[in-house]
């Protein structure tokens, strides 16, 4: 069906001439180039006003016509990081048509398009791809029983104050910088802590702090030897070790701790984090701590042990503190 468009006098004329004469609506929208609607309606007006001319229209007449509108629904969709002022500018090069950026913006919400931040996601390559594809495939008929084998770790950053974009606060327009409504927070994060962590369907393991750099030589002494190993003898026979490909987890000296020792590490394609189920503990570990503690002003206030890897008890996340995964 054509699409909708405004007649000229002329036209207009010519249409109400046609329908008198015992032409068809259909024949006559077809004739004129518009929608079946646009003749049943000129019909009506005619029929009530007996004139073909518009009735005056409230507000400021639109600069573009629905031509225009598509341009610049196009060159939004080709590009979508693409600004109003450089749609602007392609419209006036194309059309010779000036118009602000409001305008540039409004065309676009009619055409129910807003400016939102992207989604996020790692940067894949296609060796990325196809690792995941192959990693999932092999584990695609694993059982509950299978996966119950697994002991996922990973590490976690924790910071003193950073926001997450969860925490929200009631105000009403106008008061945005209100003393009630601005959230205070400390250059660089205010200082922050790493912990170490793991879990199975079963078991887990002690909450660790790691205190300065995690090397390969701390990770085998700290975490492998005192805290990995008892843990996978719990799981049974068949446990499995999975960790990432961080540059401590890899190092020389931890595979050949790993094969001296006869644990089963787990393959886990690289730059997927999203793949580690204990993202999500981390995530939630962040709310309870952040829902049952106070404001902390400084790390020493929240009362985090140094004494490593001892009981979940000794070793609790700093208040209000926002995390961050490696």
């Amino acid at each position: 069906m054509p699409a909708r468009r405004k007649l000229t006098t002329f036209n207009r004329g010519r249409g109400i001439g046609w329908l008198h004469d015992g032409v068809s609506k259909c024949e006559v929208a077809r004739q004129l180039g518009v929608s079946h609607s646009v003749i049943v309606r000129l019909n009506q007006r005619f029929q009530t006003t007996n004139n073909v001319e518009e009735r005056p229209r409230s507000g400021r007449p639109k600069k573009i016509t629905p031509r225009e509108d598509r341009f610049i629904q196009r060159q939004a969709l080709q590009h979508r990081a693409t600004p109003c002022k450089v749609i602007r500018g392609q419209l006036r090069e194309a059309t010779n048509i000036n118009v602000s950026e409001r305008t540039i913006g409004n065309r676009l919400h009619d055409a129910r398009l807003r400016s939102r931040r992207p989604a996020v996601r790692p940067l894949l390559t296609q060796a990325h791809r196809r690792a995941r594809l192959a990693w999932s495939r092999r584990h695609l008929r694993w059982t509950r029983r299978d996966w119950a084998q697994v002991l996922f770790i990973d590490e976690s950053r924790f910071n003193l104050y950073h926001s997450d974009g969860r925490r929200k606060v009631w105000r009403s327009e106008g008061k945005r910088y209100e003393d009630d409504t601005v959230h205070e927070r400390g250059a660089f994060g205010g200082g922050s802590v790493m912990v170490w962590g793991g879990f199975s369907l079963h078991q887990r393991t002690p909450l660790y702090h790691v205190v300065g750099n995690l090397t390969g030589q701390r990770y085998r002494d700290e975490i492998l030897a005192p805290i990995v190993l008892p843990t996978l003898q719990q799981i049974g026979p068949n446990a499995v070790f999975q960790d990432d490909n961080a540059t401590p987890h890899r190092a020389r000296l931890v595979n050949d701790y790993i094969q001296q020792t006869g644990v089963v590490r787990m393959d886990f394609p690289a730059c997927s984090p999203d793949m580690n189920p204990i993202e999500h503990v981390w995530d939630e570990l962040d709310r309870q701590v952040r829902a049952n503690h106070q404001q902390a002003s400084c790390l020493t206030q929240s009362h985090y042990s140094d004494t490593g890897p001892t009981s979940p008890s000794t070793n609790p996340i700093m208040p209000d503190a926002r995390r961050s995964s490696h």
